[in-house]
């Protein structure tokens, strides 16, 4: 009901309804007036209309407020009269416009479900949990290998199950040496000559074997694949070693050469 329907009506009401000095409204008004705002509620086609109807009702200027505001002027035995059937009309047009609102929620609902399809034959898509995600660890170790790949580093790679020469003996470990010991160290079983292999503990072997494999420079990190041994440590270790190259000294008037090399 808009507001000129709604001052029209309270024109039309007033006459009837002030049958009495005190202002006091009649049960058949007030009938008349619940009758005609609850058609409003039901004929709102949408949430706006439906808010327009709440307003012209329930709003600050709307006539169940209208008729709130005369319970001031009542006498107190029109007031305990006409107070509550002013609030129960309030009440039920509120759960009035409540249920109308959930019922065009609905309504919208059910016209958007049959306006939108799904094409229930299309694979599934998997979940990022099933496809899985690269680790933190080794999207760092990946960044790293590209910037020392613009440094001209390349990757060596060496045997995860090492000999106790490379993983030991070549890097200058004594035989009493702690890490030598079975609780920092995975050995497998002797063979027949009494040599055992074992879980590589750290990066060192692979850069014997490129040192031995390659003649300077040499330019190269190693990914660290760490065993089970070992204690979490750096996952990249880098070596650059710079070709010989003679320099002389001089002591007490005589000279020398000497060829000294640089490892990083």
């Amino acid at each position: 009901m808009d507001g000129g329907a709604e001052r029209a009506f309270v024109n039309a009401l007033e006459p009837k309804t002030l049958r009495r000095r005190s202002g006091a409204v009649s049960m058949t008004d007030l009938r008349a007036l619940e009758t005609e705002l609850l058609a409003a509620v039901t004929a709102a086609k949408d949430e706006t209309a439906l808010e327009a109807a709440r307003v012209a009702a329930l709003g600050r200027s709307g006539s169940v407020s209208a008729l709130l505001k005369t319970l001031g002027t009542m006498t107190p035995e029109a007031r305990k009269e006409q107070g509550p059937l002013i609030n129960s009309l309030k009440d039920r047009l509120s759960a009035a416009i409540a249920a109308r609102k959930d019922a065009l929620r609905g309504l919208a609902l059910e016209q958007r479900l049959n306006t939108e399809t799904v094409d229930v034959t299309l694979p599934v898509r998997e979940p990022p949990a099933e496809i899985g995600r690269i680790h933190p660890i080794s999207q760092v170790v990946d960044e790293l290998t590209a910037i020392f790949a613009d440094m001209g580093f390349a990757v060596a790679e060496g045997p995860d199950i090492e000999t106790d020469d490379y993983n030991f003996t070549k890097l200058n470990f004594p035989e009493s040496h702690p890490a030598r010991d079975m609780h920092d160290t995975f050995y497998f079983n002797p063979k027949p000559d009494g040599s055992r292999l074992l879980l590589r503990t750290h990066t060192s072997p692979v850069q014997i074997r490129t040192m031995l494999a390659q003649k300077p420079p040499i330019r190269v990190i190693i990914r660290s694949r760490r065993s089970a041994s070992s204690f979490p440590a750096a996952p990249i270790a880098a070596t650059a070693i710079r070709p010989t190259r003679p320099c002389s000294t001089r002591s007490r008037g005589s000279s020398s050469t000497r060829a000294p090399t640089s490892a990083i």
